[in-house]
């Protein structure tokens, strides 16, 4: 078999994968920030990294995959710099910050049930770990390299990249950007004037009164700025160094580039050997964002409910259409592309059902050529997943095997074309990679999107009215699907999920 080569973004150029420790795998992915429900664009790397833990984990390696969840707010360095969106949304939803907090945790747990993706091994909250975080500002500004004014403290670039440059370690090395260039071209920004160079970021913010979340720090009462709380949690439960950092590609800069800065000067090292990231999701050729009115959440996904969705998309679908390219590069959404997708997972789901339930006896081939384009086919499986995840190319590779597949239960082709060794080798490789490696599950693949559409819409308002204590309209959504045969299941991680009878 084929060594793993993954794309490190740090050296822009794929490497050999070695880990730390013989045998395990320290991997830390950037969670979302439970403000508001997630979005497409938020579906891209939580499926992207749950084939990375899947695969490493069928490549032998003890995984502990670390993803946080943000709850302490979202300190918005290329925004308006105190804003936290978690104090705000909860004001405009009338809950306290921790409802909130707790009501789009429990929908982003129920998402990443329906798209599969196996829970990470630690989720750590921001909000649990700020004693951590304080204690390496601490650090930080005992080293020099931060300084406090008027509660707030920042770090200070310019001196760590006259310090650290010189060593190889640059601030910009992650996303090649320059400090000086960095310097001219930093827009002017709430509190500007506190700082001593633009490029300075906040590790730690003063609360001002109206600040509805906020923490006792050495420096008065306020709250940790975005980029310390992924260094404190990382560093606790993976160390100092540890094997991979993911996240999507808009997440290089500023956010992983000052996770560097800071936890090199904390740990004296770089955090991570190999820096992952996904490539973004456009819609029909644009950027997602609410000022171009294409962000669409998972939810109305699901439900086909946004005017640029036609129809419904089962979360299965969504899965198969990430993974048809490869994580690296741009995924164009668009219901043709979407459909597209929705069509070739049904015809590949049926044909991988169908190769499980065939039994061929045959000990030897009757026909060699074909014999061995099928091994070659399987044999490629491994070999493009070791090329940095293409997922694509196996994809490909399983399209090529649906014909031989279908042609034997047709009879087209002769049912002792393919030994029995083969045949079980294609069965075996099919049900590793289509389902465990890759995720798939039979229950939404090619079925009635929008009945499950709008059994999980009902999910998602029973689980707010639970938030808000409307117990009434809770138990109604459930009894009333009970009699139409729709048995709802709470599980322990929050999420529901259901069977029909």
């Amino acid at each position: 078999m084929s060594t793993l080569k993954v794309y490190n973004s740090l050296t822009r150029q794929k490497e050999t994968f070695e880990p730390l420790v013989n045998g395990h795998v320290g991997m830390y992915v950037c969670g979302p920030t439970v403000s508001g429900e997630s979005h497409m664009g938020h579906a891209r790397p939580f499926i992207t990294f749950d084939i990375v833990y899947r695969y490493l984990m069928h490549l032998g390696y003890k995984v502990r995959y670390v993803r946080n969840i943000t709850d302490a707010g979202h300190f918005e360095e290329e925004g308006r710099e105190a804003e936290d969106k978690i104090s705000k949304k909860a004001t405009i939803e009338k809950l306290e910050p921790m409802e909130l907090v707790q009501k789009y945790t429990n929908l982003y747990h129920w998402a990443m049930s329906q798209f599969n993706n196996l829970p990470p091994s630690i989720e750590p909250t921001a909000t649990g770990h700020i004693v951590e975080q304080i204690g390496m500002i601490e650090t930080i500004i005992a080293d020099g390299y931060a300084y406090e004014v008027n509660g707030s403290v920042y770090f200070d670039v310019e001196k760590y990249n006259t310090d650290f440059a010189p060593k190889g370690q640059p601030y910009g090395m992650l996303s090649g950007r320059v400090l000086e260039d960095m310097l001219e071209t930093t827009r002017d920004l709430d509190n500007q004037e506190e700082k001593r160079n633009k490029a300075d970021f906040a590790l730690w913010k003063n609360a001002p009164p109206e600040h509805i979340m906020r923490w006792k720090s050495p420096w008065g009462e306020g709250f940790p700025g975005w980029h310390i709380e992924c260094s404190a949690m990382s560093t606790k439960y993976l160390g100092d160094q540890f094997d991979i950092h993911g996240g999507g590609m808009d997440l290089q800069f500023p956010h992983h580039e000052c996770e560097i800065a800071q936890s090199t000067v904390c740990n004296h090292k770089t955090p991570a050997r190999y820096w992952l990231h996904n490539n973004m999701i456009t819609v029909n050729g644009k950027k997602m964002g609410k000022s171009y009115g294409n962000q669409i959440s998972l939810t109305q996904m699901f439900t086909g409910n946004h005017p640029i969705l036609e129809q419904a998309y089962a979360p299965m679908t969504i899965r198969f259409f990430i993974l048809q390219t490869h994580y690296r590069s741009t995924l164009d959404f668009g219901n043709e592309a979407l459909k597209a997708a929705e069509k070739g997972l049904k015809r590949l789901w049926e044909a991988y059902e169908l190769s499980q339930k065939i039994e061929l006896t045959a000990v030897q081939s009757a026909d060699a050529a074909l014999d061995a384009t099928v091994r070659k086919l399987l044999a490629t499986f491994d070999e493009y997943m070791n090329d940095d995840f293409n997922t694509a190319k196996v994809l490909a590779s399983m399209f090529e095997l649906v014909p031989v597949i279908n042609g034997i239960k047709d009879k087209h082709i002769a049912a002792d074309a393919l030994s029995a060794e083969t045949w079980q080798l294609l069965q075996k490789q099919l049900k590793l990679f289509v389902e465990d490696i890759f995720g798939l599950k039979s229950e939404l693949a090619g079925g009635d999107g929008k009945l499950d559409g709008v059994v999980q819409l009902l999910i998602t308002i029973r689980l707010d009215a639970k938030t808000k204590k409307d117990y009434v309209t809770s138990d109604k959504i459930r009894n009333e699907l009970a009699t139409l045969g729709i048995q709802l299941k709470d599980e322990r991680d929050g999420g529901t999920s259901y069977s029909v009878n």
